[in-house]
This record gives structure tokens, sequence and C-alpha cells, in this order.
């Protein structure tokens, strides 16, 4: 499959804009679309196999869990992992709350073999970085509050990219490291390699955000190092409600479970339960099965178009929007505007006008645009503004996007202020 005509793929890239316009979607980094190869496989499953996984002997309940477990062996394939290290979640913020409060849960006895190895308390510390999105910062900043440990940061440069000078915060006293591996706002890929290194220096256990890395570019989690990582449904073309919550088979095997209730046990008594081991130890109660098929049609999809085309594409896409933002008064790129190391994402601030004010301008002009923080308002306090406008790209995006934003971006500051380009 090539990208010349990925857009007849997405059923509502046919629709028109605000006033009739020409619908450009540039905020796939919020939520991407969905092609109708996703959307025809869910129905197709709904209507002709769907049943209750792993909870019936007869024919729907047999396909429908034949169908969970062949997504499961196709994503972690995708990934590069192995199918008992993929763990379905409703999201990555689930997937890291989950993580969160397992690790939690590892300062009691649960019955679970070398869960020992996840106990933090007081003269511990928990690193993130500056730019993490909040759900890779709030559940941290809940274990530390809740165990007595200290949360500490890698910062950023003037870019707001990951200071590699800044490791030494990891040290013998560090017992987690989460970080991302595309910020979602400046749109760096980070320094995966020297940050697991320093991990394993000390001994620390690495969770890796990879929301913003998994739709974008090859990515192989056996081969970055990382021990956790995460990711969602709908922000790599497939559906909302579904995620993945991957750990190496040896960290799941000691990790205590967070939900408890069924389809996770191995044997119930009045007075004492055993868990089934990972990854179903971590699949509590009725799973998001449909979506679950839809995420396995979604990476199909992008398989099928090659992750490297993808990268390849959206890097050029990028390339021509930051070349032409540079020509545009009165625009700062949150990031900078090299793009050898980023990802198909940009936020920028439009001097004298709100975001909010640029977002409602692009939408009259059938342009969509994220707006705001993000969620990720540190990183937004370090360049000492309060929000930002965010482009962010997709399989389905071409250079007459592009163009049209552009176009867009150079009237914004005339429109408001009075002064054009």
């Amino acid at each position: 499959m090539t990208l010349r005509k990925v857009a007849e793929d997405f059923p509502i890239l046919s629709r028109e804009g605000r006033g009739g316009t020409r619908l450009v979607y540039l905020d796939t980094g919020a939520t991407s679309l969905r092609p109708r190869q996703v959307m025809e496989a869910m129905a197709s499953f709904e209507s002709t196999s769907y049943g209750a996984v792993n909870r019936g002997s007869h024919i729907l309940a047999e396909e429908s869990t034949l169908e969970v477990e062949d997504a499961r062996v196709s994503v972690a394939q995708f990934v590069g992992a192995d199918p008992e290290e993929i763990v379905w979640t409703h999201g990555t913020t689930e997937g890291l709350n989950l993580l969160a409060y397992a690790i939690h849960n590892a300062q009691w006895d649960m019955g679970i073999r070398g869960s020992e190895r996840y106990r933090v308390g007081p003269g511990d510390t928990v690193v993130v970085t500056r730019v993490e999105h909040h759900a890779n910062l709030l559940p941290w900043q809940e274990l530390c509050r809740k165990t007595g440990a200290q949360l500490r940061w890698l910062d950023v440069d003037e870019y707001g990219r990951i200071n590699t000078d800044t490791l030494n915060v990891i040290d013998e006293n560090t017992k987690i490291v989460a970080f991302t591996h595309v910020s979602n706002v400046v749109g760096a890929v980070s320094p995966v390699g020297k940050i697991v290194d320093k991990a394993r220096e000390v001994g620390a256990i690495t969770v890796l955000d990879a929301c913003q890395s998994v739709p974008h570019m090859p990515v192989d989690f056996h081969a970055l190092g990382v021990d956790f990582a995460v990711f969602s449904g709908h922000k790599m073309y497939g559906p909302t409600g579904v995620g993945v919550l991957y750990g190496k088979r040896s960290m799941l095997r000691k990790l205590p479970p967070f939900l408890t209730g069924g389809s996770m046990i191995d044997y119930v008594t009045m007075e004492h339960t055993e868990y089934s081991a990972p990854p179903r130890r971590f699949e509590a109660g009725t799973q998001p099965v449909t979506q679950i098929i839809g995420l396995a049609a979604a990476v199909d999809y992008l398989t099928r178009i090659g992750m490297d085309k993808v990268r390849e594409h959206e890097t050029h896409l990028i390339r021509r929007a930051l070349e032409g933002m540079k020509n545009i008064p009165g625009i700062r790129i949150l990031g900078g505007p090299d793009v050898s190391d980023h990802s198909g994402l940009i936020s920028f601030d439009v001097d004298g006008v709100h975001p909010h004010d640029v977002g409602q301008f692009f939408d009259a002009q059938g342009i969509c645009v994220r707006v705001g923080h993000h969620c990720a308002q540190p990183v937004h306090d370090f360049f000492n503004v309060q929000a930002s406008t965010r482009l962010s790209l997709g399989v389905y995006n071409t250079q007459e996007d592009i163009d049209a934003f552009l176009q867009a971006l150079a009237e914004v500051r005339g429109y408001f202020c009075g002064k054009r380009a």
C-alpha cells in the first residue's frame, strides 16, 4: 500500500468542515481517525463471532477467545514483544495507573513470588521528565505521596528536549524511571538508549509512554530494552477504549495485580486466592473485546502500509510545515526548528493571539488543530506560556493539508492584530 491515496480509506474525510470548507484534520496527536478497514472488522466481529471471552465452550465464546488471542499475537509482533507480554487495558492512562497501583500493592504480601522487587518507600526516588503528559506524571506523584518516596525529574534544554546532562538525578536510590518516547508538546524523540542504560546501572525499572511513537515510527520494545511500555488504540487508527501495557515476561511475573475479580484467578476459596500468571493476572473482568479486534485491524492496516513509510511520509510533511513556519513573523515554535529527532507534531505560539482564538480561526477554514496545554502543563510553564496550538499528523495527511495550514497561519495575526506575514 502507498500513502498516495490513503485518505480515501477514511470516510470522515469526505465530509465538509465548518461552513462548507474542505476538512483538514491535523489533530491526530489527540486522537486519530479510523479507516473503514477497522470499522468493518469491528462490525464483522459483532455480527458473526461476538461472545464472552475465556468464559464458555460454545462456538461464539470459542471464536471470540481465539480472535482476541490472535489479536494479542498481532499486536505483540507489531511492537517487538512476545504475546505473553501484552496486557489489554482500556487505554494508556489506565495502563500507567495499573502499573503504579500494582507497584504500590507490592508493599504487601499478595502471594506473588519476587514482588519485593517493586517495593518503594522513604529514601527511594521515582524519576520522570519535565515533558511528560499528565498521565505519566500524576500516577508517579501519587505513588510517591503514598509511599514516602521522592519524585525527581530529568530537565530539558532550551528547546524542551530532554537534557541528558541531567541524567545524574538517576542514582542508587532510584527505583523507577518513567519517560515519554515522543513528547506530545515538542515532538522530540527521547534518548531512550541513554536513559535505559543509566537506569540499568542503578537497577531501576523503566517505563516508556509510547503513545506518540507506536503509530508514527517502527517500535521494538525488546530492542529498546525498556521494562514496561504503554500505548493506546485510538491514537493509532483503532477505536477508543482499548490500550496495551507491555511488560517484560520476567517483570510481569513478579508484579502483583491491581484490579481483582473474575478471569484473573487460578483458584479461589473463602479464605485465599491464587492469581493467574500474566497477562491474565492483569485482565480482571470483561475486556473491551470488540475494541481489541479493532486494534488488531489497525495494526494490520499500519503493517500493510509499512511503518518505515509512515515515518518517512510524516517527516517529509513536518519538514515542509517547519520550513514554512520559519517564514511567518510572530510564530514561536515550542521545541525549535530541528527535525532530526522530531516526530509528526509541532506546538507553537502566535504572538498577540490566544491559542483558543487561533484554533477557532483555523476551524472556520476547515482545519482541525489542538489548543490548550495538551495535558502537559509543566513543559508549558517552562516555555512561559499557559497554552499553545498544536499541529499533529497522520497517514492521511497530504502536502495540500500542510499548505492550507500555512496559508491560514500566515493570516491569523492579520485577522486579530492587523498584521500580516
